[in-house]
């Protein structure tokens, strides 16, 4: 890694923690100099502004998450043992980095966000509603739109990234495993 990939990397360490402990705009840019070790001006090697630094981290986050479903998708299991792989994949996310999975999943910034950033946010919704389809063609999640489910399984699922991400669950806190359950409980079928 060059000296200049190391540099880049501790500025986007930086704002990620600054932009998730205390907000986008009341984040400044000599903020993210002064606890990245650098000057002000070495932002500008890295970023065009300090709303493009955001989008990549943005897009960074996205593109986990992006890949959690993915790879839950590939599993050769039911809808809802993916979803469990998917929930429990977020979680240990939200332990390894919180900011990360606070800056994706938490915060909410739709007018920072540039096409790339929106279009990278849409794949990871687009890819959570078919794993919910699958559910509803095997008949194992409620009819309904897919996108409705997405949105009560997924708001579930952020309520432990919130507190996991937060501190005040670890990954084995009970109540981690309660609302896995109760999100898939949300939107399953029921079967009289």
């Amino acid at each position: 890694m060059t000296q200049a990939d190391l540099t880049r990397e501790r500025l986007v360490r930086a704002a990620l923690e600054l932009f998730t402990a205390h907000g986008y705009h009341e984040t400044t840019t000599p903020q993210i100099a002064k606890k990245a070790g650098v000057a002000e001006g070495t932002i500008y090697r890295h970023f065009t502004s300090k709303q493009h630094c955001f989008n990549e981290l943005y897009r960074t986050a996205a593109r986990w998450a992006g890949q959690l479903v993915k790879d839950a998708d590939g599993l050769k299991v039911g809808p809802r043992e993916k979803l469990a792989e998917l929930g429990r994949g977020l979680v240990t996310g939200a332990v390894q980095d919180a900011a990360l999975a606070r800056l994706f999943f938490i915060q909410r910034h739709e007018d920072l966000l540039d096409e790339e950033s929106r279009k990278t946010a849409r794949d990871f919704r687009l890819g959570l509603e078919s794993l919910i389809a699958q559910g509803k063609a095997d008949g194992s999640v409620k009819a309904g739109a897919a996108e409705v489910w997405a949105g009560v399984w997924l708001g579930v699922v952020t309520l432990v990234i919130d507190r996991v991400s937060a501190k005040e669950w670890t990954d084995t806190h009970a109540g981690v495993k309660l609302a896995l359950d109760g999100a898939w409980d949300a939107i399953a079928a029921g079967h009289a």
